[in-house]
């Protein structure tokens, strides 16, 4: 199975919302800072700025329970599955006591900005995702 790669979040005071729990919107954002975080440890910093780079086509988010003020977060982040053009990543938001807050699937493609298209995930993307 492909790693996970565990990411610590710090929540601002901007994220807290007058029901006293981090907004659904925040949530979206430590989703994109667990993504940045993989991609970066897993294919390098490049991969985000390169001619042909990763981008997100797809969310889907599902939460389970509030995230508190108090609470220690992380945001855990692993690969679902590889097709041709695109990935799946899994991604969870989840407590110090191991409580899963909320989930998120992401299908990502992989995109050529010189020629505006979906182009196959290069071989050597899918070897660093698919290493365990």
């Amino acid at each position: 199975m492909p790693r996970t790669i565990r990411t610590e979040i710090q929540k601002r005071f901007s994220d807290i919302d007058s029901f006293r729990h981090v907004n659904n919107v925040s949530q979206q954002m430590y989703f994109d800072v667990g993504k940045s975080d993989f991609f970066d440890r897993l294919l390098g910093p490049e991969i985000l700025f390169a001619p042909v780079r990763i981008i997100t086509t797809a969310t889907d988010t599902s939460y389970m329970g509030q995230i508190r003020p108090e609470d220690r977060i992380a945001v855990t982040t692993c690969v679902e599955r590889i097709g041709t053009k695109s990935l799946a990543l899994l991604q969870r938001i989840v407590a110090d006591d191991g409580t899963v807050r909320s989930q998120s699937r992401s299908v990502m493609v992989a995109f050529d900005f010189e020629a505006q298209q979906s182009v196959p995930v290069p071989d050597a993307w899918r070897r660093a995702l698919e290493a365990e």
